[in-house]
């Protein structure tokens, strides 16, 4: 879920952008220090929004940067146990799909892929034995958050699956709708 987070901390604006506006370097200097930035409660930093203060600086003897109490607003996905989205399939190995979802990239293990055995094809792709359903690369679907791991915080882990009614490829969806409709 995409969220906009508060936060006040203090900026380190180095000589490099004295020559720049303030909110300019600031918003530069935040866009530097979260770019990138992942962790189990604020979640993937996406954007830094815009700077709502900025406090008088203070220098610090020997560094020679000015220091800005400030406080601006970030853009945040932070992926949540339940939560239904939707992705295009990025690629397909033997053990599972890897899911793309914009800022992050979620994999769905070979068994929660769809309600079928389910074997890789010749040319790569998914398929199930009894419904015949194929996934493949650039196929959009649905699916949703089972497992998330920040233990390693440089490759968090986002667990998917698509074994529930309204989850998988939309033709998929449409088609159990219509059965469901015709009972």
């Amino acid at each position: 879920m995409f969220y906009k987070l508060k936060v006040k901390d203090h900026v380190r604006l180095p000589p490099t952008l004295f020559g720049e506006e303030l909110e300019t370097g600031i918003i530069k200097q935040v866009k530097h220090q979260f770019d990138g930035y992942i962790s189990k409660e604020t979640g993937l930093v996406i954007d830094v929004m815009n700077v709502h203060e900025i406090g008088e600086g203070k220098i610090i003897m020997g560094d020679g940067a000015v220091y800005y109490e400030s406080e601006f607003t970030l853009l945040v996905y932070r992926p949540e146990i339940h939560e239904i989205v939707a992705g295009e399939i990025k690629e397909i190995a033997d053990f599972g799909v890897f899911l793309n979802l914009g800022p992050i990239d979620g994999m769905i293990h070979v068994s929660q892929t769809m309600n079928d055995f389910v074997s890789m094809s010749k040319d790569r792709n998914l398929q199930g034995k009894d419904t015949k359903r194929s996934l493949r690369i650039t196929d959009r679907c649905k699916a949703k958050f089972i497992a998330i791991s920040y233990k390693d915080l440089s490759n968090p882990k986002f667990g998917l699956t698509m074994r529930q009614v309204g989850l998988g490829k939309q033709e998929w969806i449409d088609e159990d709708f219509k059965n469901e409709k015709k009972k």
